[in-house]
């Protein structure tokens, strides 16, 4: 898979570091393709990684993957990845985390996130448009702090009036 140079990716990274930037991306993409998709399931059309399997390890398991997946980020942000980017990515990885923690179902749940290559996709689009990636990106996580604000509001407001209405019953 070869680099795009395109004015946007010369502005993060000089022609000498464009093969090591390759290179990069090529053995996260690969690592990404393991941890999430590299067995194929013998039913249906469906693929797992040795992220879940380590999953199943109860405890040791979700820790194991949580750090194989964070050294993705961290790449990203020795490429350059801007904070916004690398909250997002970040974002995935403890969502699969968390939520893997839970027995089964958090199992089941982390065989389809595939933070992975979710991440690594998000880390490829960075390098090919760095400019529209970033404020994307930006938007994305202002969205997402805006309905977790009017959550919170709508569900203190609820509070209140559930409040109001026992206090009213004595």
């Amino acid at each position: 898979m070869a680099t795009r140079r395109t004015e946007e990716t010369r502005r993060y990274f000089t022609d000498d570091a464009t093969d090591d930037v390759a290179a990069t991306r090529r053995r996260l993409a690969r690592l990404a393709w393991l941890l999430d998709s590299s067995i194929k399931l013998p039913v249906g059309n469906f693929r797992i990684g040795l992220d879940a399997l380590i999953g199943l390890v109860p405890g040791i398991g979700d820790v194991a993957g949580m750090a194989m997946s964070s050294y993705i980020v961290g790449e990203a942000a020795r490429l350059g990845a801007p904070r916004s980017l690398l909250m997002r990515m970040g974002w995935n990885v403890v969502v699969e985390t968390l939520i893997g923690i839970i027995p089964v179902a958090g199992d089941v749940f982390d065989m389809a996130w595939r933070a992975n290559l979710r991440n690594v996709r998000l880390l490829e689009q960075f390098l090919d448009s760095p400019s529209r990636t970033t404020t994307v990106t930006r938007v994305r996580i202002a969205s997402v702090v805006a309905l977790a604000i009017g959550a919170m509001t709508v569900m203190g407001a609820l509070g209140i009036v559930v409040l109001r209405w026992v206090l009213s019953a004595f």
